[in-house]
């Protein structure tokens, strides 16, 4: 009786996000507006990290970004000052928290509160997990979880203090089913969903209804990250990679 109640809730719950989505294909939900805001990217000297950087500052958002890779953020920062926005940048290392929240005071002391926060960096080791030394699996896991929380903990407090922000979290599709051979991305990213629709709910029971969410679960993209990845060959031609673009937009 109990795996029939389960089945009925299943379809049931399927079913409604199914007619969400299509009503959402031909009703779009209404843009904010991001005007003058803080948004701070992680991971912004990555391709999508990058095009998430250049659509915020197209809105008129001013930019924090982080990343490890000094050189490719800077090259980020170049871009989107063209467009005219205020750019800062800085180099952190978000598998070690300490770094995070050194980081972090610094932007509140040299810039400000944040107003938007993307949580976008992420890694993978990309190797069979005997095959796979320790030190990488563990890193999967404090760059794209635990990371998280850490981010959240220096940011979250202003938020709440002005009862205004947005915290994105970029997971991915594989944090809702798995395949083989990512272990450790598939761990890191059911961490991910699991940490932000939590937290979704406690500034819901918490009466914090100016700070937003957004959960973004994307197919694989093709930033190379997933280089050598083969999907089936039957659902190829009708699933094939996300272009980068299209999914930052």
């Amino acid at each position: 009786m109990s795996l029939i109640v389960d089945l009925l809730l299943m379809l049931i719950d399927v079913t409604y996000s199914i007619l969400c989505a299509v009503v959402r294909t031909f009703l779009h939900p209404r843009l904010k507006s991001i005007d003058g805001e803080l948004c701070l990217i992680t991971g912004a000297g990555g391709v999508l990290g990058r095009l998430f950087a250049l659509e915020f500052a197209k809105e008129g958002a001013h930019l924090i970004l982080w990343d490890c890779n000094t050189a490719a953020n800077e090259q980020t920062a170049q871009l989107a000052r063209k467009l005219g926005v205020e750019v800062r940048t800085y180099t952190v290392d978000l598998s070690k928290r300490q770094s995070i929240y050194e980081t972090a005071g610094r932007v509140r002391a040299e810039v400000g509160d944040v107003d938007i926060l993307v949580n976008n960096a992420g890694v993978v080791a990309g190797q069979r997990l005997l095959e796979c030394p320790d030190e990488l699996l563990e890193r999967t896991l404090l760059v794209n979880c635990h990371a998280l929380f850490w981010m959240t903990k220096a940011f979250l407090p202003q938020m709440k203090a002005r009862n205004h922000g947005h915290i994105v979290t970029i997971a991915s599709a594989l944090g809702l089913f798995t395949t083989a051979f990512v272990e450790d991305y598939c761990a890191s990213k059911f961490g991910a969903v699991g940490f932000h629709e939590s937290l979704a709910h406690e500034l819901r029971a918490e009466n914090h209804y100016g700070i937003k969410t957004t959960l973004v679960c994307p197919y694989i993209i093709d930033t190379g990250m997933f280089a050598g990845c083969e999907i089936r060959k039957e659902i190829q031609s009708l699933i094939p990679p996300l272009e980068p673009l299209y999914t930052a937009q």
